[in-house]
């Protein structure tokens, strides 16, 4: 499916030079957050222009998951509503691209992912004690072209 259109930087310092350095090399290895692996979302914002986001890497048996922490902000990252809203995507691991559909999770499937997103990035936990709101935990699954 291949997200079309010209990438539009974010706000975050931070994950712009990351996107960049990723699109210079070809690849998300050795990008990391916190000594954690990160994988590479491409989207369409709400406004209809071309995002990335990097993420923490959580896999398992060819599927994705991604947290909409903020770091325990009270509201949910701008990347969350852009996936509601359009989700369809592509995801960069290492060297490989593909074609990605989002669904938010929930009930026993969350609980399930939710330990392999606390696995692989540990203060998530950290940032469930900063906000009410619970963490939208949102299932990434390959889509065939």
């Amino acid at each position: 499916m291949a997200i079309q259109g010209t990438w539009v930087p974010g706000a975050n310092p931070r994950a712009t030079a990351q996107v960049e350095q990723i699109q210079q090399t070809g690849t998300t290895d050795g990008i990391t957050f916190g000594g954690k692996p990160v994988v590479l979302l491409t989207m369409l914002g709400r406004s209809g222009k071309v995002r990335k986001v990097p993420l923490m890497r959580v896999e398992h048996d060819g599927k994705y998951a991604v947290v909409a922490s903020k770091g325990g902000a009270p509201d949910h990252p701008q990347w969350y509503d852009n996936l509601v809203a359009n989700p369809d995507l592509d995801l960069q691991d290492g060297t490989e691209i593909g074609s990605f559909r989002a669904r938010e999770l929930s009930g026993p499937e969350r609980e399930v992912w939710w330990e392999r997103c606390v696995s692989a990035y540990p203060p998530y936990l950290e940032y469930t004690a900063k906000t009410d709101r619970v963490f939208p935990v949102l299932l990434l699954e390959p889509v065939s072209d």
